[in-house]
């Protein structure tokens, strides 16, 4: 084996209070290119049921370097389009450029932490969608 990968975990739900988002997916555009994978059963009209596990979809990548790897990732998400639903997209946009997570050796404390030290700065919970 050799290289890196990620994946990113797609889910139907708020970005940053990870509430449910069910409803219509009124456009779905996955990434695509060298390197990357989509798993998913999610497509433009799909409905989104209440009752679910909130994944959607996972966006795999991988490159020879971990560098490459988050350029893909960050590329890929940058790429897919879910509209009609929230997802938590923005979240791993986000993480992929976080200085602590591109030099690696986070642990699985991490984004609990990340997500506390954001609602400190702005002094409320997340929102953006």
């Amino acid at each position: 084996m050799r290289g890196h990968a990620i994946e990113c975990r797609i889910n139907a739900e708020d970005p940053y209070k990870f509430t449910p988002s069910p409803g219509r997916i009124t456009m779905w555009h996955p990434p695509g290119g060298p390197g990357v994978r989509v798993d998913s059963h999610a497509y433009t009209n799909y409905f989104v049921p209440p009752n679910y596990d909130s994944m959607i979809g996972k966006i795999i990548v991988h490159g020879d370097t971990r560098e490459q790897a988050l350029a893909r990732m960050r590329t890929a998400l940058s790429e897919t389009v879910v509209e009609g639903i929230q997802t938590n997209i923005p979240l791993h946009r986000e993480l992929m450029v976080d200085a602590k997570f591109i030099e690696g050796g986070t642990s699985i404390h991490y984004l609990e932490g990340w997500l506390d030290q954001a609602q400190a700065l702005t002094g409320a919970a997340r929102c953006t969608p």
